[in-house]
């Protein structure tokens, strides 16, 4: 007998339109900030949630993010149509300030959707409020699929930073499916 898992989605965690080409999405974590801080920052902790690639925390320095998105949940789910095993793309720090605040070109080519992506870390008691806000994003189309790609990525984060395994109630393919459908009912055409 098959049985299909409601997920509910809380309002507050939905990433909103905060200017035109622009999604700004925010989650609370366990702190303290310098450990989320690792998680932005470090290959390895990155590469749990979102992407691998070393970064030298420098303004104007070239890194390589790693996405390999079929391991970030056992099972992975069904890789949607276009999207292969691994995706890298070339960025460039912009700002630092730590453990407070880093930016970074969203891609250096064509095809990347484009723009910037800031972190911004507040301590909040003994959790951190995360703020990450993508501009410049290309189009809608690019705009439905960052959007649930932050989303999806964010609440794998909350996971990992709360202790919790690659062992998820959503796998991450299906996560990103379901949210961009979302995302396309809420952003307007």
């Amino acid at each position: 007998m098959n049985q299909t898992i409601q997920i509910a989605t809380p309002e507050a965690d939905y990433g909103v339109v905060s200017a035109p080409q622009a999604v700004r999405i925010q989650r609370l974590l366990p702190g303290p900030i310098e450990r989320i801080w690792s998680y932005l920052t470090e290959g390895e902790l990155r590469r749990q949630w979102l992407a691998a690639g070393d970064m030298q925390l420098q303004v104007g320095a070239p890194f390589e993010l790693v996405w390999r998105n079929d391991e970030l949940t056992d099972p992975p789910g069904q890789r949607p149509e276009g999207f292969g095993k691994e995706h890298r793309m070339r960025s460039r720090i912009t700002e630092l300030d730590p453990p407070r605040r880093l930016a970074f070109t969203w891609g250096e080519g064509e095809g990347e959707g484009g723009g910037d992506v800031t972190f911004d870390l507040e301590p909040k008691g003994d959790q951190v409020l995360l703020t990450v806000v993508h501009r410049g994003i290309s189009d809608r189309a690019n705009l439905l699929m960052i959007g649930a790609g932050w989303h999806v990525h964010l609440d794998l984060l909350v996971n990992r930073a709360n202790g919790g395994t690659t062992q998820t109630q959503e796998t991450f393919w299906d996560g990103w499916t379901r949210l961009r459908a979302e995302y396309d009912r809420r952003i307007p055409a």
